[in-house]
């Protein structure tokens, strides 16, 4: 019987329960991505078993490190399978982008009105791109017709993976900084999500927008911002139509 591990502070349980999945950010768990479900792994107790890249390996692995009771996968979440890659239908792809935008490791490449590819190396098989797909273009095909879970996927390729997530999201995070609003429209909706949704309390913490049920009014104790002030110009001009 494997000797316990040590007690980890909670962010490093975090760090190690997040190094045992396999990084294919598929989603199949339910959360956002392999990290988000390694800190409900430590944090909420949630189960070990809704991984079904990690297999039953996976599970023993995470029943190892967390002390859960290793269980069978979850099949609300998925079963194990051999490990599949995505490729693309030249003939019927339109170049719409929509896959291009759902795969968390920028595998596929391809411009606007432009056939796409998949770069096989860098697929996760996480299937993201399917359901967005108009024109159902995209199949996958079995790259390891013999072996599941991690018997199918190795360190390095998940290592990869995560790096290419991450080079991902931080490049999405940069854009959405640097990239200034091109029409009116734009500006409005970007001072709205960014300064009008919340307010910062007396206390630092997000204070939402309050609404009074009786006049309608926006109150927030400032001036009204310009969302708000069209806001009730609108339900006024709505009133005057129903009286």
């Amino acid at each position: 019987m494997p000797a316990p591990h040590p007690p980890l502070a909670s962010l490093d349980r975090v760090q190690a329960v997040w190094a045992l999945l396999p990084q294919t950010q598929c989603k199949r768990c339910g959360f956002e991505d392999c990290e988000a479900y390694a800190q409900s792994i430590v944090q909420e107790h949630t189960p070990i078993n809704r991984c079904p890249p990690g297999g039953e390996e996976g599970v023993r692995r995470l029943a190892e490190l967390t002390g859960q009771a290793p269980s069978p996968l979850d099949a609300q979440n998925g079963v194990e399978g051999v490990r599949q890659v995505a490729w693309v239908d030249e003939n019927w792809c339109i170049g719409c982008t929509l896959c291009l935008d759902a795969c968390p490791t920028d595998a596929i490449v391809g411009t606007h009105k432009s056939m796409h590819t998949v770069i096989e190396v860098f697929c996760t098989g996480c299937e993201l791109c399917l359901p967005v797909c108009p024109v159902d273009c995209i199949e996958l095909e079995v790259a390891t017709p013999e072996r599941t879970g991690w018997q199918a996927w190795s360190p390095e390729q998940a290592q990869t993976a995560l790096s290419r997530y991450q080079q991902r999201r931080q490049r999405l995070l940069n854009h959405t900084r640097t990239t200034a609003p091109r029409t009116h429209t734009q500006a409005k909706r970007l001072h709205l999500s960014s300064d009008e949704r919340a307010v910062p309390s007396e206390a630092g913490l997000i204070k939402p927008l309050e609404v009074d049920a009786q006049t309608d009014d926006v109150t927030t104790g400032r001036a009204p911002p310009l969302a708000s002030t069209l806001l009730a110009q609108a339900l006024e001009r709505a009133k005057r139509l129903r009286s």
